[in-house]
C-alpha cells in the first residue's frame, strides 16, 4: 500500500512529464502530418480547445486535433455530430490520433497519460458524491473505462470504473491499461456507444 502511494504522489508524475515528452519528439513528423490534412479536409482553426475540469475540479484548457467540421444549417446552427463528423473525423478518433495534442496537456501538468477521461465543465454539478471522487486525480489521456469499452459502456459503468481507478492505483494498473488502451485502439473497439456515433451527453444520474 505504502509503494502505491509513492508511486501515485511522486513517480507517476515523473514518469509521465518524461514519456510525453519523448512521445512528442519522437510523434513530431506525425503531428506535422495529421495538422496538415486537418487543415484541408475540415478546416481551421487545426487544434481545438475546450476547458474542462481536471485534478480538484481545476478548471484547464485542453487541446485536440479537431475531428469535426463546422456545417451549420439554414439558421446558423451547428449540424449534428454525427453530421459534421465525417470520413476523415471518425478515422482521427477511431486511432486516437486527435489525442495527440493533449501530450502538451500532461507535460504542463494539467492530465496524466492514465486517469479518468476529462469531461465537459457542465457536468460538474450532476455528479453524485461518489463519482465527483474522479476528479481526486489528474485527468488521463486513457483510463480504466476506455481499457474496457471506452464509448461503448454507460456513464454509470464509465464513472464507477473512474472511482475504482482512484482507489485502486498502481504502476501496475495503469501499465494494464495502457496496453488495454492499444489493444482498443489497434481493434477500433467501443468508439461509438450504441445509439450514436459520439458518447451521449450526461444529463444526471436515475432516481
Amino acid at each position: 500500500m505504502k509503494r502505491h502511494k509513492i508511486y501515485q504522489k511522486y513517480v507517476k508524475r515523473i514518469l509521465d512529464f518524461i514519456i510525453s515528452l519523448c512521445a512528442g519528439i519522437i510523434l513530431s513528423p506525425v503531428f506535422l502530418m495529421v495538422a496538415v490534412l486537418v487543415r484541408v479536409k475540415l478546416g481551421s482553426p487545426v487544434i481545438f480547445k475546450q476547458e474542462r475540469p481536471g485534478r480538484d475540479e481545476k478548471i484547464f484548457r485542453l487541446y485536440k486535433f479537431r475531428s469535426m467540421t463546422d456545417e451549420k444549417d439554414e439558421n446558423g446552427q451547428l449540424l449534428p455530430d454525427e453530421v459534421r463528423l465525417n470520413h476523415f473525423g471518425k478515422i482521427l478518433r477511431s486511432t486516437s490520433l486527435d489525442e495527440l495534442p493533449e501530450l502538451w496537456n500532461i507535460i504542463k501538468g494539467d492530465m496524466s497519460i492514465i486517469g479518468p477521461r476529462p469531461l465537459l465543465v457542465s457536468y460538474l454539478p450532476l455528479y453524485n458524491s461518489r463519482q465527483k471522487r474522479r476528479h481526486e486525480v489528474r485527468p488521463g489521456l486513457t483510463g480504466l473505462a476506455q481499457a474496457n469499452g471506452r464509448n461503448a459502456i454507460s456513464w454509470e459503468e464509465r464513472f464507477e470504473l473512474d472511482v475504482s481507478y482512484v482507489e485502486n492505483i498502481s504502476f501496475l494498473m495503469d501499465l494494464s491499461i495502457f496496453c488495454k488502451t492499444i489493444y482498443s485502439v489497434i481493434k477500433r473497439e467501443g468508439i461509438s456507444s450504441g445509439t450514436s456515433e459520439t458518447m451521449e451527453f450526461f444529463k444526471g444520474n436515475r432516481e
